[in-house]
This record gives C-alpha cells, sequence and structure tokens, in this order.
C-alpha cells in the first residue's frame, strides 16, 4: 500500500490547499519517497494524469485538468509552520513548489519541492505522522483530507487534546472571512468533514466542544477503527506472518519497541547514527502502529516471540 509520510510540522502547518492541488501534492510525496535516489530541492517530481487516475479513481478529463491547472494555482500556494530554532519558536512561511511545469502532450506534471519542504517529506526524524493514501481517495472534501490527517498525529492516543478555535482554523486553512459564524464553521467544515472520515476512511470520529461563558472556544476529538477485515477461511498464511489485519495491540506495541531497540541484531540495521535506546524504542513505537511495517519486520517479531 502507499504510505504518506509527513513531518508532524508539517501536517500542523497552515495552507489552504483545493482537494485537487491537496492530492497532486500527496502523489508527488509518495514518487519522491519511492524514487529510492533522494529528494533534495532540486529534483523534478514526474506525475502522469494515468498516476491521477489511478490512485483517485476518476476520469481522465478530470485527472487532465487537474494536473493542468496545478501549474498555475498550486506554484501560488504558500503555507506556514513552526519549528524548533535554538529552543525558540520560529514561523517558517514558505512556498510548496519552487519550479513547476506541464507538458500538454505527455499529460505530465514535473514538480520541484521548495528547499523548506524537502526535510519535511524525505527524513523520518522523531516526529513524524504517516497513513497510507487509500484512506483519504475517496475524501472529497479538503477539509476532510486536513482534519484526517491531524487526527493521525494522536493515532496511538486516538484522541486529541483540547484544540482552541483558533489554531483549528489555521491547521485546516479556513481564511479569517471564511465561516465565521460558529454554526456555519461546525456545519460547513467540521461536521461535514466528520461524515466524509467516517463514511470512507478506517476510523470513526466523534467530537466534543468546550465553551467559555457561552462561547465555543475549541475541540476535542475521538476516534477508533472500524472492525479490521477478517481472514477468509480458505485464505492460506505462512504461519511465520504476522497477522496484518489484526496488527499489534498497544500493550504488544510498547513490549516490542522495547524488545526490538535492545536487540542487537535489529538495532544494527534500523537504528539511526548516535541514536540511544531509548530514541530508538520511542520511534519504533510510532512505527509498529503501521500495519506495513510490522509486515516488513515480522521474521524480527517472530524471533523475539511474537505468537
Amino acid at each position: 500500500m502507499d504510505l504518506i509520510v509527513k513531518d508532524n510540522a508539517l501536517i500542523n502547518a497552515s495552507y489552504n490547499l483545493e482537494l485537487t492541488e491537496q492530492r497532486i501534492v500527496l502523489l508527488a510525496i509518495l514518487q519522491a519517497r519511492e524514487t529510492g535516489k533522494g529528494v533534495d530541492a532540486n529534483t523534478h517530481i514526474e506525475i502522469h494524469a494515468s498516476d491521477y487516475m489511478q490512485k483517485f479513481n476518476v476520469v481522465k478529463s478530470v485527472a487532465y485538468r487537474a494536473l493542468k491547472d496545478a501549474v498555475n494555482n498550486l506554484f501560488e500556494r504558500k503555507f506556514s509552520f513552526e519549528k524548533d530554532n535554538k529552543g525558540k519558536r520560529q514561523v517558517v512561511k514558505s512556498r510548496w513548489v519552487s519550479r513547476i511545469a506541464y507538458t500538454d502532450e505527455l499529460a505530465t506534471l514535473e514538480i520541484t519541492f521548495a528547499p523548506d519542504v524537502v526535510p519535511l517529506i524525505t527524513r523520518l526524524e522523531k516526529e513524524f505522522t504517516s497513513y497510507h493514501l487509500q484512506q483519504v481517495v475517496n475524501l472529497t472534501s479538503k477539509y476532510a483530507v486536513r482534519l484526517y490527517e491531524l487526527l493521525m498525529c494522536w493515532q496511538e492516543l486516538k484522541k486529541t487534546p483540547v484544540i482552541n478555535i483558533k489554531d483549528l482554523r489555521w491547521r485546516l486553512g479556513v481564511e479569517d472571512n471564511e465561516y465565521k459564524v460558529m454554526g456555519n464553521f461546525k456545519e460547513r467544515v467540521l461536521e461535514h468533514a466528520i461524515t466524509r472520515i467516517n463514511e470512507h476512511t478506517n476510523i470513526v470520529v466523534k467530537y466534543q466542544q468546550f465553551k467559555k461563558g457561552r462561547s465555543i472556544v475549541g475541540f476535542a476529538f475521538t476516534f477508533k477503527y472500524k472492525n479490521p477485515q477478517k481472514v477468509t477461511s480458505g485464505s492460506l498464511k505462512d504461519k511465520n506472518t504476522i497477522d496484518i489485519f489484526t496488527g499489534l495491540t498497544e500493550k504488544q506495541i510498547t513490549f516490542f519497541a522495547h524488545k526490538l531497540a535492545h536487540d542487537n541484531s535489529f538495532a544494527s540495521r534500523y537504528a539511526e547514527v548516535g541514536e540511544e535506546y531509548s530514541d530508538l524504542e520511542a520511534r519504533l513505537r510510532k512505527k509498529l502502529a503501521d500495519q506495513t511495517f510490522v509486515e516488513k519486520i515480522s521474521k524480527d517479531l517472530v524471533r523475539l516471540g511474537f505468537k
């Protein structure tokens, strides 16, 4: 399955991309990670209309139009994100792309990510979020895609802290002049996005609103995963392969993150340069929530006692 990986700084950034533009960025992120050659601020990432058609189940004319429109629209898009600068909070404003080109006869789009974007999509540091592209392909609301990504930052806890209304609007990319009345924001943005997420993704979301006096000042979200896919009785499965449909429980994730981090054979292959045992263990707790990663290291898990 196609894995989208973003630094949490990018997940929590403020931007307002239309649905087609978000989809193109997701395709470019996939291409950037799957080349295996590394990506920098000079790399031209090529997307073909057929890629858009296949991944998002749309007809040719829609795919061609999305790529063509991106030449002008996506080039002008900007976003803001926060980063640490010598212990101080720094707000960075950046374009998404530094270069974009479309070849009509070939129906191909070439994207060069801006320098500030590259490390946020290619380096798996301590704070990142991953999810499978399949979970958002049927979302037809730009706010639904953004909200799903925000929730995935909390996929281990399955609940968020209270997010004040200003921050939530900022992260969802709702402009100051849009949906200023709370009733409109809840109906047109929040509840519409949640309905789409509940219908088309692997989670079911609820929210709770918090008030100061009579005014709503923030929201908190809880979610649960839908029933995992059952393996039919006629399916054949290697007894040493992890069940990728059920995955690991939270207790197993904690247990095996510790075991793997202190296993010399595993750590020698997966630890980053200069990484302490505790850092590797913390990183593994996130990665073991991803079923693709679990399947990849299934032999190590079985070797260390998974049954």
